[in-house]
Formats: C-alpha cells, structure tokens, sequence
C-alpha cells in the first residue's frame, strides 16, 4: 500500500514537472506492477486538462492521452488475467 502511494506521488510529479515520455514509463510501469492501476488514467487526465491541445484542424479530440491510457489499461488488465505466473 505504502509502494501504491508512493509510485502515485512520483507519477504525479512527474506529469507536473518532467518531460511526457518519462511520466508515460512510469504510468506504463505501474499499470503493469499494480493491479488496476487508475491513478495513472486520472493523471493523464489531468495532463490533457492543462496541457493539452486540439490534434488537428478538424479534430475535436483533445483528450489524447488519457484515451490512450484508459485503452493501454484495459488491454493490460486482460493480458494479466490470462497469463497465470504461478506454476
């Protein structure tokens, strides 16, 4: 639990303060260590809310990332329930 809040404090120190590809590691770390791991799709959020920009001229989508994480966090989520690691 303790590692779980911590690894969120560093994620969302990094979406503030460090460059995207360092914070989209770190998300993609931790949606794979922790189960459900929905802190990361939050802060993506929060990321497109401050920094985010339309994709092109006649693109509505602004929420690029976050769509992104919330999908990488689906498809991970399915991989891990159908590998089985114990033997």
């Amino acid at each position: 639990m303790v590692l779980r809040i911590f690894s969120c404090l560093v994620l969302l120190y990094s979406i503030l303060f460090l460059p995207f590809w360092l914070s989209a590691i770190l998300a993609f770390l931790g949606m794979i260590y922790f189960n459900i791991f929905l802190e990361a799709t939050l802060f993506f959020l929060l990321s497109d809310l401050m920094y985010g920009t339309r994709e092109g001229k006649n693109s509505p989508i602004i929420f690029v990332s976050f769509l992104v994480s919330v999908t990488v966090l689906i498809i991970i989520e399915l991989v891990k329930t159908k590998i089985n690691f114990n033997k």
